[in-house]
């Protein structure tokens, strides 16, 4: 660990749900926010609908899921050029499910990521199916949660 980088990610969070009497009670107030970054859009965030949220705004349990997705699938791209095959087209249909318990607890049971590959004619297909399994093991974002993250890819060959 002694040759580790450190790398630090600063976001803000506005909570912008005060509906004018702020919590003064379960469903007097709005579950709205708003992300931030410096030099970004506003990522406009509210609980999931189950849990009196807005269901146009993206939820915590949303963003989880598509961090794990986007951190999956930008390993797998860096390894595939590493190993010379070429992807022109990837997609994912990632789902996770979250348990709650009776006392209001919950946490996630498992992610399980569905990407689809497409790789060019001459690609070595077999390579391509796994490398899923290193780009799992490379993502920051799978490597820092305490749940299984599943991969069921499914690799195209163009043409």
């Amino acid at each position: 660990m002694a040759n580790m980088r450190a790398h630090r990610y600063a976001v803000s969070l506005t909570w912008s749900g005060n509906l004018g009497s702020g919590t003064s009670g379960y469903r007097d107030y709005s579950r709205s926010y708003e992300i931030g970054a410096d030099g970004k859009p506003v990522i406009e965030g509210s609980a999931d609908a189950a849990f009196r949220g807005d269901h146009s705004r993206w939820n915590p349990e949303e963003l989880l899921v598509a961090s794990l997705a986007a951190c999956h699938k930008l390993s797998y791209l860096y390894l595939a050029a590493e190993a010379g095959i070429i992807v022109i087209a990837y997609t994912d249909r990632a789902e996770g499910v979250m348990e709650v318990g009776r006392d209001g607890a919950g946490r996630f049971k498992n992610v399980v990521l569905h990407p689809i590959v497409t790789v060019t004619a001459g690609s070595d297909v077999e390579r391509a199916r796994t490398l899923h399994k290193l780009a799992h093991e490379k993502c920051f974002i799978a490597s820092s949660v305490n749940f299984p993250v599943e991969c069921e890819p499914e690799i195209i060959v163009a043409g």
